[in-house]
């Protein structure tokens, strides 16, 4: 059976192998055919009112791309190993963000499948991958993904995401996969033939802003819930990461992410499996994850960008963009995100130039996941350098003691070299063309006014070829020493529940200049962020895990070596 919403065409037809197949009109703007022989692996397209042939809005396999015929899939025909997989709860893990184009030298889902041992072994709960739909050319983040149903070939398309999912099962990882409903790319995108899918005035600096309050939006609504419901159903992941929800428009009572939430917990309810979803917002608003009954949206979890950036300016010293609100209290803002959550929680924000943010002390910390590194902080950045493995150790040991849900970005583990760039395979000349110019005023205002001399060409393979990880690296004594550093984080994070504790009440820091002390139950980290040693006043019992050999103890007093982080029982 082939169905299609097109509720303003007066005739569809389906194309199979050259031969039109007219469809019946049907309630609600859906229409239908039956053509006997169809099946899986049929190619096909629809025409509307005898127009240019499309490929279907909800095709779920594209194997010859964004411009090609869709082709029927059977989600039926694959079998599954993971029986006994009963999900993975948020609370307490720890989350690892990877892109499966660069996690690789291959850059494909079976590819990938050879390195989960790695990170069984770095000790981490779930894998969340960047978007996997459809994309122009063969190589893109998956920001510009469109035929969201569907799975790209270029990693190997529907089957190979299952092998991935069902991989990580036998291996105890759950599966988060990032979604993008906020808009649609620039290429390869046939939705507004069919109907009112975009709105028809909002926007964001990345596209039209889909419809999801106007005339038509109920329908639109359901195109996207259903894709949010046939990931965690068909492909058994085990989350959504909901991408840039502060770029949804959505004027109704009852908010799009309030609807999916409530369908995504019947849904887990069906399968007898936690199901996860986590917002990207930079609203700085805990309504995103307050229960339902409460008056919230009743997500499970949100992006916290005020931890990466008290974390990042710490430990950097850097103060361009908005790192400047940050930098002006030093360790003052570490104390403020590590006990409250939000930096910006009503008070004035100078990158913004208004007040930001309302309290959210009151969260549990599991809602929020944070990092010291992610996709965006490295790939938005000229050069697409990551942090120092000096930095990154201490931010690792703040951010994997801290109360909040942690995650590590890809390779960040041994201290790669290799950059995370911004990369794409625009088909279109003008989009190609066009890509360096447009990245380059996404970021005005922001400090980078060495960018159109940095930043490499977007569209140039070889800024895809150098983000690729180097896995040799780990051959290295200085490479192996920092994934000792966080395989060990992370494992006592998971074998004393102090340092998981998600209350925020119960979260005390003492901070002076480059220093500070997190007190964590019956644990403290403490951290010397300066350039010059420090003698702090702790009365350890002893000390559990060190940066740094320099570090010791003399009676009452500890010694920190500059840059360096301890972490001590009392």
């Amino acid at each position: 059976m082939f169905e299609v919403w097109a509720p303003e065409a007066s005739s569809v037809e389906v194309e199979i192998g050259g031969e039109r197949h007219a469809m019946r009109p049907g309630a609600g703007g859906w229409w239908s055919a039956e053509v006997p022989g169809a099946g899986h692996g049929t190619d096909y397209r629809f025409r509307l009112d005898g127009g240019e042939p499309l490929p279907d809005p909800r095709t779920r396999w594209q194997p010859e791309g964004v411009f090609g015929p869709s082709r029927v899939y059977d989600h039926g025909r694959f079998t599954w190993s993971d029986q006994a997989w009963t999900g993975r709860s948020l609370p307490g893990s720890v989350v690892y963000e990877l892109h499966i184009g660069t996690f690789t030298p291959e850059g494909t889902f079976d590819a990938a499948v050879g390195r989960l041992d790695h990170l069984v072994g770095l000790g981490v709960d779930f894998v969340e991958v960047m978007p996997v739909p459809p994309v122009p050319g063969g190589r893109n983040w998956g920001y510009d993904g469109v035929d969201l149903w569907a799975v790209t070939d270029n990693y190997g398309g529907p089957d190979g995401f299952k092998r991935f999912v069902d991989a990580c099962h036998g291996r105890g990882l759950g599966v988060i996969l990032d979604v993008v409903y906020n808009h649609l790319g620039p290429s390869g995108n046939f939705l507004a033939p069919f109907g009112p899918y975009f709105h028809s005035s909002a926007s964001s600096f990345w596209g039209q802003a889909v419809n999801l309050d106007g005339p038509g939006s109920d329908e639109v609504r359901r195109y996207f819930i259903g894709n949010a419901l046939q990931w965690l159903r068909d492909y058994h992941v085990d989350g959504l990461r909901l991408d840039a929800v502060h770029a949804l428009h959505d004027d109704r009572a009852v908010h799009f992410l309030e609807e999916l939430a409530a369908e995504v917990d019947a849904l887990s309810a069906a399968l007898g499996r936690p199901l996860t979803l986590i917002a990207e917002s930079d609203l700085n608003d805990p309504r995103l994850m307050t229960p339902r009954e409460a008056g919230g949206y009743g997500l499970a979890a949100a992006w916290n960008d005020d931890v990466h950036h008290a974390l990042h300016t710490a430990v950097t010293g850097e103060r361009h963009g908005y790192y400047a609100d940050f930098a002006d209290a030093s360790t003052g803002a570490l104390a403020k995100v590590l006990t409250s959550g939000y930096y910006h929680d009503g008070t004035y924000s100078s990158f913004r130039r208004r007040c930001h943010g309302r309290p959210a002390r009151h969260v549990p910390g599991h809602r929020f996941v944070v990092c010291a590194q992610n996709h965006d902080q490295i790939g938005n950045r000229a050069e697409g350098d990551r942090m120092d493995p000096e930095a990154l150790r201490l931010a690792a040991g703040l951010l994997l003691t801290s109360p909040f849900t942690p995650m590590l970005f890809m390779g960040e583990e041994w201290g790669t070299r290799t950059p995370f760039l911004f990369f794409t395979d625009h088909v279109e000349p003008q989009l190609r063309e066009g890509e360096a110019d447009r990245r380059r005023r996404e970021f005005v205002g922001f400090g980078y006014d060495d960018w159109a001399e940095k930043a490499p060409d977007p569209g140039d393979e070889l800024t895809f070829l150098r983000s690729k990880l180097d896995w040799s690296e780990l051959e290295q004594d200085a490479h192996r020493a920092h994934l000792d550093w966080y395989r060990a984080l992370i494992a006592l994070r998971r074998a004393h529940p102090d340092l998981s504790d998600p209350r925020l009440d119960r979260v005390r820091v003492e901070h002076s200049g480059s220093w500070l002390v997190v007190h964590r139950g019956a644990f403290r980290v403490a951290a010397n962020l300066g350039r010059a040693p420090v003698t702090l006043p702790v009365r350890p019992a002893g000390i559990v895990l060190a940066s740094d050999p320099g570090v010791g103890l003399d009676g009452d007093d500890l010694t920190l070596p500059a840059r360096s982080l301890a972490i001590l029982r009392v």
